[in-house]
């Protein structure tokens, strides 16, 4: 339950402000609820099981403390990329615009290019290296579409209320916090203290 937990808070965080929550406010103009939800549920589902599993494997070959350091300075880096922002880029929003049948198919395939080497696939890698990898898969999915759905159904009233700054700035400040627990956890164990 910790992983979960965690998993589901610091992904979360991770993604408001994330071009593919960016995506999910685009494809909620075009789409019904429901199919850019599945859409985005099931890509995450992907997309966070193949990096828990690399979370793990490298697990499995490095040292704790070594992983710990790492995922702390991980941490850092996702606190200045969350600082800097993201953008849809004219790819992203090509993807978003397209008409089709296959709705859920299009958001998914969408969504799953996206989250390729993106922010919140890295952060789930780090999280699998160092906790539970079912209940981080579970988690990281949960935070993610969580995120997405605030996108979706309350993307407006959330930016009228809220600067998409004051935002961003919580997120990397949660982002330093975990960064330098994890960075002291792997100092300390490197050290022997």
């Amino acid at each position: 339950m910790e992983a979960f937990l965690l998993s589901a808070g610091v992904i979360f965080l991770a993604e408001l402000g994330d071009k593919s929550q960016l995506m999910a406010m685009a494809f909620a103009a075009r789409y019904r609820f429901w199919p850019v939800m599945i859409g985005i549920t099931g890509a995450t589902l992907l997309v966070h099981a193949g990096s828990v599993f690399i979370g793990r494997v490298a697990a499995t070959a490095l040292p704790v403390d070594a992983i710990n350091l790492a995922a702390g300075a991980a941490y850092l880096g996702f606190a200045v990329w969350t600082l800097r922002g993201d953008e849809l880029g004219d790819e992203d929003q090509a993807r978003a615009t397209r008409v089709g049948r296959w709705a859920v198919l299009a958001i998914g395939t969408s969504f799953l290019l996206a989250e390729l080497g993106d922010k919140t696939m890295l952060a789930t890698i780090t999280l699998g290296a160092t906790h539970e990898p079912i209940g981080t898969w579970l988690g990281s999915t949960a935070g993610m579409v969580l995120a997405d759905a605030l996108a979706v159904g309350a993307g407006s009233v959330l930016a009228t209320r809220v600067a998409p700054r004051t935002i961003a700035r919580v997120a990397a400040a949660s982002f330093v916090i975990f960064g330098l627990l994890l960075a002291y956890e792997g100092v300390r164990g490197l050290l022997g203290a």
